[in-house]
C-alpha cells in the first residue's frame, strides 16, 4: 500500500474534504497548495498524478493528532 493510497483511505474514512486537510497540515506548519493535494488523489496514470511523499504522510498524521486530541502540554521541570 502507498503513501498516496493510505491518504485516501483516511480521506474517506474521516470524510475530510481537501480544504480540511490543508487546515489539517497548517496545524504542523506544512503548506501545500489545493491543486497539489489534489494531484495527490489522482489516479496513478494521470499526468498530473504525484507521489505522496513521507514527508507529507507524517505532516498529516502530526496534524491530525492535533487535531483530534490537541496540542501536546508542554512538560515541566523542576529547577532544584
Amino acid at each position: 500500500m502507498t503513501n498516496n493510497d493510505i491518504m485516501k483511505k483516511l480521506r474517506v474514512a474521516l470524510k475530510l474534504r481537501d480544504d480540511e486537510i490543508l487546515d489539517i497540515l497548517k496545524l504542523v506548519d506544512f503548506n501545500i497548495s489545493k491543486s497539489e493535494l489534489g494531484a495527490i488523489f489522482r489516479k496513478e496514470d494521470h499526468p498530473n498524478y504525484q507521489d505522496c511523499g513521507d514527508q507529507l504522510l507524517r505532516n498529516f498524521l502530526n496534524g491530525l493528532i492535533i487535531k483530534m486530541r490537541g496540542p501536546m502540554d508542554k512538560k515541566h521541570t523542576d529547577d532544584k
